[in-house]
């Protein structure tokens, strides 16, 4: 009956020894690296979060073609925008400016004594007299004004290359010795315009009240006679 209870107590002994080591296990678990100053470890991505990743980055990839093919066509339209708005004008009828012309002023002697002036347009310059008569002057004053003669004249005129336009100037209709002397004469295709042109005359006339032609091809056309 001893040896029963001895051997019983032995079980209960060993039993209870087992218990007490597993709790210590459980309560004490695996050493957590964050308290001894270790850094915590990093997730490994998993296949599908790598598939996402590659997901995300080809999303990426092809909004940036999307948006460069996008540029691309913002940029041919802004092209054909300005091809539209700065081409070449000679195909509807550029008006001429004063800077889109060389001028010239000879002192013509016969059949009445008057200057005439030449315009030509500049190089790879195409372009239209619509105004038929020139602007000109003397100075800046009132009186330096050429007024219009309403001669000759061809509306328009296309210049280009080397084809020419003409116009006559009579710089003194008044009778006597009235008037103030001039070396330049200032022109203008309009009176509008912001650019004019002063040319160096021949020599250095008395102008009182002068008058001038319109435009013309032709050079008989542009003697300014009073009427």
């Amino acid at each position: 009956m001893r040896s029963r209870l001895a051997a019983r107590s032995t079980r209960l002994v060993l039993a209870a020894a087992a218990v007490t080591a597993l709790a210590a296990t459980t309560a004490c678990g695996p050493e957590d690296p964050t308290e001894n100053g270790a850094a915590a470890p990093t997730a490994a991505s998993t296949p599908a979060d790598d598939a996402q990743g590659e997901a995300s980055s080809g999303d990426s990839a092809t909004g940036g073609e999307s948006t460069s093919a996008s540029g691309s066509e913002s940029s041919g339209g802004t092209g054909d925008k300005g091809e539209a708005g700065t081409g070449d004008k000679s195909g509807y009828g550029q008006s001429c400016g004063t800077n889109d012309l060389d001028f010239t002023v000879t002192w013509e002697a016969q059949p009445i004594s008057h200057y005439l002036i030449t315009a030509k347009a500049k190089s790879g310059i195409t372009c239209y007299l619509d105004v038929n008569t020139p602007s000109v002057s003397f100075g800046s004053g009132a009186e330096g004004v050429a007024s219009p003669v309403g001669q000759g004249g061809e509306d328009p005129i296309k210049l280009s290359g080397s084809s020419v336009a003409y116009a006559g100037i009579n710089v003194k209709t008044t009778e006597g010795e009235g008037g103030k002397q001039f070396e330049h004469v200032i022109i203008a295709t309009t009176e509008e315009d912001p650019d004019p042109a002063q040319v160096e005359l021949p020599d250095a006339p008395t102008v009182d009240k002068p008058i001038v032609t319109n435009w013309s091809t032709k050079r008989d056309e542009t003697i300014p006679r009073v009427i």
